[in-house]
């Protein structure tokens, strides 16, 4: 739904947004999140466990996990902490890259954006909150782009399995030796040093160290635990956090029918209105827990992955280009001042 070039752009303008609200991609991103938010709620105030079931755990489970630790793990939104998350949950998790990206282009029955609803999710927490992430947009970006890059093995295959049977063949064997796939994380294949420099948030705000005078005190981190029963068990009357809204959810997203889980409404209950009220009203702590706002205009269009080719759709109201044009501007003027300045004082003395 996103249009391929300006001419695309300026023919379905008057009605650009509508179209966009259509596909309810802002919503699914919504929904997520605040099923995020309650998983945190359960961890954080009530302090109980939490069950995330599905058929085959390696989708949403993996997203509702993972945002759940970027936004009650500081670690997680470092650079390392966010590549070990993704390669925890994710590829030794065994999510389907290779079907769900469709890198072979067999069928489009499996084909879903489960990772880019993760980049998405994350990325208006980033939005949100710039000082507590070590990483950019740009590297969320370069992230997703890479998925689609034939030459990295970690995007590829539905599992390690897979990865370790298909590239230890003999067909891949040449003159010079064994053909070894590339890792997505070794940036400098892809970017020189210059250009990595983006991946890096400059309003980064580390984590002041711990004294060593004072007593270390020990905090649970919540991450993501793999279990199977050993019986079979009946349905608990407890309530249920991602059985029924998996199913529908990626059965839609499978089927190309996500409207129709959109469209059925879902109150948010007191507790997660309290909880989530009571978490915004207080000043934000970048290295402590993280709850991303998501009422009304809160979810946005991510215009640096979705319309980086068209400046004109990302310019509604002047918008963070023209402002970042207008920084860059500044800052070229402020350096040529400050040349002058030089020369100035050299011929001065």
């Amino acid at each position: 739904f996103f249009p391929d070039n300006s001419t695309d752009f300026w023919a379905t303008d008057v009605k650009w947004f509508s179209l966009v609200e259509s596909t309810n991609w802002l919503e699914i991103i919504r929904r997520v999140l605040k099923k995020a938010i309650e998983v945190a709620e359960c961890l954080e105030r009530q302090h109980t466990n939490v069950l995330l079931i599905e058929e085959s755990a390696t989708d949403l489970c993996c997203v509702i996990s993972s945002l759940v630790q970027v936004m009650m793990d500081s670690y997680s939104r470092t650079k390392s902490g966010f590549q070990s998350l993704i390669q925890k949950e994710w590829v030794t998790g065994g999510h389907g890259f290779l079907d769900r990206c469709n890198h072979l282009h067999k069928s489009d029955k499996e084909e879903a954006p489960v990772f880019l609803l993760l980049l998405n999710c994350v990325w208006q927490l980033v939005q949100q909150y710039p000082p507590a992430f070590e990483f950019t947009e740009t590297y969320l970006t370069v992230l997703s782009d890479s998925l689609y890059v034939p030459i990295f093995s970690t995007f590829f295959f539905n599992s390690q399995h897979q990865k370790d049977t298909n590239t230890s063949g003999e067909s891949l064997k040449s003159q010079s030796g064994p053909f070894k796939f590339l890792t997505v994380w070794d940036w400098s294949v892809q970017f020189d040093p210059k250009a990595q420099a983006f991946l890096n948030n400059p309003l980064y705000v580390e984590k002041p160290k711990p004294d060593k005078s004072q007593r270390k005190t020990a905090r649970f981190k919540h991450q993501r635990q793999l279990s199977l029963p050993l019986t079979q068990t009946k349905s608990t009357t407890k309530r249920g956090f991602f059985r029924e809204e998996t199913d529908h959810l990626i059965k839609n997203i499978l089927g190309k029918r996500i409207g129709k889980f959109i469209n059925s409404s879902d109150e948010p209950s007191n507790s997660f209105r309290e909880f989530y009220d009571s978490w915004h009203s207080k000043p934000v702590d970048y290295h402590g827990l993280l709850l991303p706002r998501i009422d009304g205009p809160e979810i946005k269009v991510w215009a640096q992955r979705y319309l980086r080719w068209i400046p004109e759709a990302q310019l509604h109201g002047g918008g963070t280009i023209a402002t970042a044009a207008k920084i860059l501007d500044l800052m070229e003027e402020v350096q040529s001042l400050q040349v002058k300045m030089d020369e100035e004082h050299c011929q001065a003395v």
